[in-house]
């Protein structure tokens, strides 16, 4: 009788074509908030890029698999909405830091994540979905005209073409059309030039009023959906692809507190790991830490070698290229729902939760809260949302 051939492991660490297209999956949500964050805190955009490159390789090599990093969506909101100055920012990410690690090292984390059912965590990736969904099509793909519009449909036939493609990866094909079209219709060679010049981050100590303000304006209303998506979703998604390759909640919160108590002394933004990041990287190719490393060099040589024209280089890259790349990362995550979809109770507390999460304000903490609380009281029989 033959033996079944075991499948070999996944290798940790990989450079391919298809880990390069894996690299861009995140951009379309990274890449606008950081460059909001920069014009509205005043912060050193060399500190700034420097650091989220460097925090995505240390990810990478960290898991070996596509865990990226991510500017802390709460904060950023909060940052760009009030012009939040980068002291106060500093000391946000310390606080947040610390309060992560302890999470982690007192074990309460894992409390938390045994409280919180799948429904919820699902919804939660739901919710996120449709913001992103939300933010491509009102923002991104109608941002160039007619142009612009042209543009994104032929990005959206290749996606659909490619996708799944290990020769012609669809993400790699795409962004040669976005280069091109930049290339030839809004590069300004006077402004690329002036931008170019070695830069590097500068030291930064965070006073205990940084820490004290920006604990109670940024890491407060960041906690939830941290844990909601960044931690217990995460989680999630690892065990959705990487099956194999468990993680704890604890490891996940583990090393965004530690990230976090470096980033503030080197000027970097304060960061977190991210279900839909995660699953943008894998949507495009990304297998392995290599697609997270490579995505963090790109912005090493962004900070290092063109800081002081970042603002004005990613201009030439067209917005309806980002939102492509944006809704395919999001119909991905909706596809999570899938999983759940056999129970209609779970699968309508799941829409529910998503739709809290992205329609109301701090809907994460709201779906968090209300749809744990409905979950067991159904199961206990006082409310019922049908079988």
């Amino acid at each position: 009788m033959p033996l079944t051939a075991t499948p070999p492991p996944r290798p940790r660490i990989r450079f391919d074509r298809n880990e390069l297209a894996g690299a861009f999956g995140d951009l379309g949500t990274d890449l606008p908030l950081l460059i909001g964050i920069i014009a509205a805190s005043g912060m050193d955009s060399a500190g700034v890029l420097i650091m989220f490159g460097l925090m995505q390789v240390f990810s990478g090599l960290w898991y070996g698999m596509p865990m990226p990093v991510q500017p802390l969506k709460a904060f950023a909101a909060l940052v760009i909405a009030q012009k939040i100055p980068g002291r106060v920012i500093f000391g946000g990410g310390l606080a947040i830091g610390v309060s992560m690690l302890l999470l982690s090292l007192t074990g309460l984390i894992d409390a938390l994540a045994r409280l919180v059912p799948k429904p919820v965590i699902r919804g939660i990736q739901f919710g996120l979905a449709l913001q992103l969904a939300t933010l491509a099509l009102k923002k991104y793909v109608p941002a160039d005209g007619l142009a612009g519009y042209v543009l994104a449909a032929a990005a959206f036939l290749v996606t659909v073409v490619l996708l799944g493609n290990r020769r012609w990866p669809a993400a790699l094909v795409v962004l040669a059309l976005g280069v091109s079209y930049g290339l030839l219709f809004k590069l300004d060679f006077a402004t690329a030039h002036r931008a170019i010049g070695l830069h590097l981050p500068g030291w930064q100590v965070p006073t205990w009023d940084n820490v004290k303000y920006g604990a109670i304006l940024l890491a407060l209303p960041q906690i939830p959906l941290s844990l909601g998506n960044s931690v217990l979703a995460t989680r999630q998604v690892v065990e959705d692809y990487f099956p194999e390759r468990p993680l704890s909640v604890r490891q996940i919160s583990f090393t965004y507190g530690l990230m976090n108590l470096v980033n503030p002394f080197l000027g970097g933004f304060p960061v977190c790991h991210g279900s839909g990041g995660m699953v943008g990287h894998y949507t495009f190719g990304g297998r392995t830490g290599g697609s997270v490393v490579l995505y963090g060099g790109l912005f090493l040589v962004l900070g290092l070698g063109f800081s002081q024209g970042f603002q004005q280089i990613v201009q030439i890259f067209p917005l309806p290229i980002l939102g492509v790349l944006l809704l395919f990362e999001a119909l991905t995550l909706a596809t999570l729902l899938r999983d759940i979809s056999g129970s209609r109770s779970d699968l309508l507390l799941a829409l529910l939760v998503g739709l809290l999460c992205s329609g109301l304000p701090y809907g994460y903490l709201v779906g968090l809260l209300a749809g744990t609380a409905l979950y067991y009281a159904m199961q206990r029989g006082w409310v019922g949302l049908g079988k």
